[in-house]
């Protein structure tokens, strides 16, 4: 399986972590988008949204969960918005589950 994402997990690929814990890692974006972009990636490789089984919402609500730990300690007190992109037309470009968490400065309503 060739997933940057695994391989940064595995911590064979460098990368600037915010946050770990046993199911989910945490690091800052090499294109930053906004002042702080952080993507958060559960341990376990799952292709994309598409993929999820009901095994997996306790994942999910763990990476909720470290995204609202990730935003208080990084100082996103006034918000911070996460998103995520699911195949091909969503622009999803690493198949392995992720989720932007972007803050930093006043992002509005729109998403795009």
């Amino acid at each position: 399986m060739d997933c940057v994402f695994c391989e940064i997990i595995k911590g064979n690929i460098p990368s600037t972590k915010v946050y770990e814990d046993e199911y989910v890692v945490a690091f800052n974006d090499l294109n930053p988008q906004t002042p702080v972009h952080v993507l958060i990636v559960p341990k376990k490789h799952i292709a994309s949204a598409f993929d999820l089984e009901q095994e997996d919402a306790e994942l999910v609500g763990r990476v909720f969960l470290a995204a609202k730990e990730i935003a208080k300690n990084l100082g996103l007190d006034n918000g911070f918005r996460i998103i995520n992109n699911c195949g091909e037309d969503a622009g999803q470009t690493v198949k392995h589950l992720h989720f932007h968490l972007l803050g930093g400065k006043t992002l509005g309503e729109k998403i795009i």
